[in-house]
C-alpha cells in the first residue's frame, strides 16, 4: 500500500491534520508528519504506539530520515576537494543528524515526499523518501540527489522504540555483531574498529551477524533490515532504544563518506516487519 491508497482518505482528516500522511492495514496504522521533517509521526501495530510520541526536541521522537549526513560530524567541520566547510552546531560544539528532520517536506507525487537539503548544506541538492505499507511490513526508501556537483553525504533513519508499550514484556533488543567502532572521548568514532564489549551502548555497529530484533513479549516482535550496512545502537534513555540503519558511521563526511553525483544518488531502504504474539 502506498501513499496513492489513502488519497481518498484525507477527507476523513481534519484541515489542520492535512499534513499528515495516513496508511493503514489490517493489523497497522502509520502517519507521515510532512511538516515535521517528514517523519514517521506515529506507528501503531495491533493498536500499540511503538514509536515515542511527540516532544520539544525534534531530536527525541518518532522516525526521521536524516540527510545529507546522520550522527554527528566533529566539531561541524569537515573537508572535501581540498576545502573546509562548516555545517550549523545543532548539539554543540557538533553537527548532527542533517537538514531535513525537521522542516518542511513536500508532496512530490501520490508516492513520495522531497525537500531541498537547505541554505545550511553548501551544494544544491535534494532528499526524497518514500513508503510502502504491506500486511505485516512498512518499507521506506531514502534517497539524496546532487542537482550540479558531486558532493560527500551520508544518511539513514533515527527510530525511538518505546522500551514499554503498556503490553507484554519491556523492549529486549537481539543483534549480533563482529565489529563497534571505536570512539573517542566526545563519542565519536575514530574511524577504527574492535570487537564489542557489553552495553549500555550510544554506539555505531557493522559487520552484522544477522537482522536485529527487537521483542516486547507478550505483544509485539520486529525485525528491522535495511540496505545499508551500518547500524547505531543507542540503549541508554529509560524509556527508549534506538536503533538506527546508516549509510556509514558517524563523522562519515570526514571518516567514510558516499559520493552522490549528478544522476548518481545516494539511495537506502529501511523495513520494519513484525509478527504478533497472538
Amino acid at each position: 500500500m502506498t501513499l496513492d491508497a489513502i488519497v481518498h482518505a484525507t477527507s476523513l482528516i481534519k484541515p489542520k491534520e492535512t499534513h499528515r500522511v495516513i496508511l493503514q492495514s489490517e493489523t497497522a496504522r502509520v502517519e507521515v508528519d510532512e511538516k515535521l521533517g517528514g517523519r514517521l509521526s506515529s506507528l501503531r501495530i495491533d493498536g500499540l504506539e511503538i514509536l515515542v510520541a511527540r516532544e520539544r526536541n525534534p531530536l527525541a521522537w518518532g522516525c526521521y530520515p536524516m540527510a545529507p549526513w546522520a550522527g554527528r560530524v566533529r566539531n561541524g567541520r569537515f573537508r572535501f576537494v581540498e576545502t573546509d566547510y562548516v555545517l550549523p552546531l545543532r548539539m554543540p560544539p557538533h553537527a548532527i543528524h542533517g537538514t531535513v528532520l525537521d522542516r518542511a517536506w513536500n508532496r512530490r507525487s501520490d508516492d513520495s515526499l522531497q525537500i531541498d537539503l537547505g541554505a545550511d548544506w553548501p551544494w544544491r541538492g535534494f532528499a526524497r523518501q518514500s513508503f510502502e505499507l504491506a500486511e505485516t511490513s512498512l518499507r521506506m526508501r531514502l534517497e539524496v540527489h546532487s542537482e550540479d556537483v558531486a558532493f560527500p553525504a551520508s544518511v539513514g533513519w533515527h527510530p525511538w522504540f518505546r522500551r514499554r508499550l503498556g503490553l507484554g514484556d519491556e523492549l529486549a533488543v537481539a543483534w549480533q555483531a563482529d565489529s563497534i567502532y571505536v570512539t573517542d572521548g566526545a563519542g565519536i568514532p575514530t574511524g577504527e574498529k574492535h570487537s564489542p564489549g557489553s552495553g549500555p551502548f550510544d554506539d555505531c555497529f557493522t559487520d552484522l551477524r544477522g537482522d536485529p530484533i527487537l521483542r516486547w513479549v507478550g505483544a509485539i516482535e520486529l525485525t528491522l533490515s535495511s540496505s545499508f550496512d551500518h547500524w547505531v545502537i543507542f540503549d541508554e534513555p529509560d524509556h527508549a532504544i534506538c536503533v538506527e540503519p546508516l549509510s556509514g558511521p558517524p563523522d562519515a563526511l570526514n571518516i567514510a563518506p558516499r559520493l552522490v553525483a549528478p544522476g548518481q544518488p545516494l539511495i537506502g531502504e529501511f523495513r520494519i516487519d513484525w509478527r504478533l504474539y497472538r
